[in-house]
């Protein structure tokens, strides 16, 4: 399948690195939580004749000619994303979930203006509000935190509104492995005449398997990336009431985005198809069993579980706490045997963004690969045995020959 001759012909050295991370991608596993391996009928579609065609404007209102089938591409995502969110307005053209969140906040805010989101350290995102962002030098935002037991307590989160005052308060997370309380945040956001927006670009896939519970009914805004959980192409959606999809429209396109990217909303509208089969709703639950398997078994090797528990697809542990080492020092050692995994801070960490005490580890990727319970149990052993090495050169060989083994027994494609 992956032979790129006309790449190979016209430059060897892209062609090279592409089947260097072809082979990467086959004999490691991918753990990073935001990380997914997409169906050949995707990768198929981004590579079509639709990355030549631009597309500005809308379905039946482009500002170019040429668009009968771009226009059955774009049409056909809306309706697959309506259907498998039960949505009443949806935009398929942001390139990414940053591009999304910042799409809602020109929508509905003007600068100056509050939002309330979760703290970064706490599970929140760069989006939400991280001063290093633009929409922190345009809006002002105000974090949240967690309790020590892992849990939001919302009558803090009340009280913190009722005093902030924010225009939009704002659910949804990078690294929180707790469901949230939808109505809550809803009665809260409506009780301080707030817009409420969540952003469900960790969980899409789980709330389209019917997984996990729906933020669609609770939220005036809902935003996604179609990577991750969904297994699409890398790209964004929003959803959204019908009263604002004018403005969430106008703030896409011209507002912070030009053309489209017609393959990628082409791939998007395979992927909406593809989850909208019953073979993803079983893809779905089986992702909670891997996690909840994934959570006992580095709980039962001393991890430290950070939130107490996962109720998604990922588990955040302290490795700094249980073995040892910085969440920098064990994603190289793990990268080193073949397991992605990405360093990540915890609630309240000591040490910086860039050299953290946790690792986020995730299981969407590994289950797409059709691994169970079983698989991920031994994964775990192998991560275990990987942060303890401590770099021992023998055991780190031993432990990449044990995961390349299961690799072969589970291929990619």
């Amino acid at each position: 399948m992956f032979d790129y001759k006309y790449l190979k012909k016209s430059d060897p050295a892209i062609w090279k690195a592409v089947m260097g991370e072809v082979k990467r991608e086959e004999e490691g596993i991918e753990m990073i939580a935001s990380e997914n391996y997409v169906s050949r009928a995707v990768l198929e579609t981004l590579g079509t004749t639709l990355t030549n065609k631009y597309s500005e404007g809308y379905p039946g209102k482009r500002y170019y000619g040429g668009q009968m089938f771009t226009d059955q591409v774009e049409t056909l995502a809306i309706d697959r994303a309506k259907k498998l969110f039960g949505a009443e307005h949806v935009n398929v053209q942001p390139h990414s979930g940053a591009q999304a969140n910042l799409a809602v906040y020109a929508a509905l805010l003007e600068p100056g203006d509050t939002v309330l989101g979760m703290d970064l350290s706490h599970g929140g995102h760069l989006t939400h509000g991280h001063p290093v962002t633009l929409p922190a030098k345009v809006y002002r935002f105000v974090r949240y935190e967690t309790e020590p037991d892992g849990t939001i307590d919302y009558r803090k989160l009340e009280a913190l509104a009722k005093k902030e005052k924010p225009k939009l308060l704002l659910a949804g997370f990078s690294s929180y492995t707790r469901q949230l309380d939808y109505e809550q945040f809803a009665a809260i956001a409506k009780k301080v005449k707030a817009y409420s927006m969540m952003d469900m670009a960790h969980i899409a896939g789980l709330v389209a398997a019917r997984a996990v519970p729906s933020p669609i009914p609770y939220f005036d805004v809902v935003t996604a990336t179609t990577h991750k959980s969904l297994r699409g192409p890398r790209g964004g959606i929003i959803l959204c009431r019908e009263p604002l999809a004018k403005a969430i429209d106008k703030a896409v396109f011209p507002g912070t985005q030009g053309g489209p990217h017609m393959h990628v909303i082409a791939a998007k509208a395979v992927a909406f198809g593809e989850a909208l089969r019953p073979s993803f709703r079983t893809y779905g639950k089986q992702i909670l069993k891997n996690a909840k398997a994934l959570e006992e078994m580095l709980r039962k090797l001393g991890f430290e579980i950070v939130f107490g528990k996962t109720e998604n697809h990922m588990v955040l542990v302290d490795v700094m706490k249980s073995h040892g080492v910085t969440g920098k020092e064990g994603e190289a050692l793990l990268d080193s045997i073949g397991i992605t995994v990405n360093k990540n801070v915890i609630p309240d960490d000591p040490r910086g963004p860039t050299d953290p005490s946790g690792l986020r580890i995730g299981v969407p990727a590994l289950t797409t690969r059709c691994m169970k319970e079983k698989e991920v149990k031994l994964i775990a052993t192998l991560i275990d045995r990987t942060l303890r090495s401590k770099g021992n050169a023998c055991e780190l060989k031993g432990v990449a020959k044990e995961l390349k083994a299961l690799c072969r027994a589970f291929p990619v494609y």
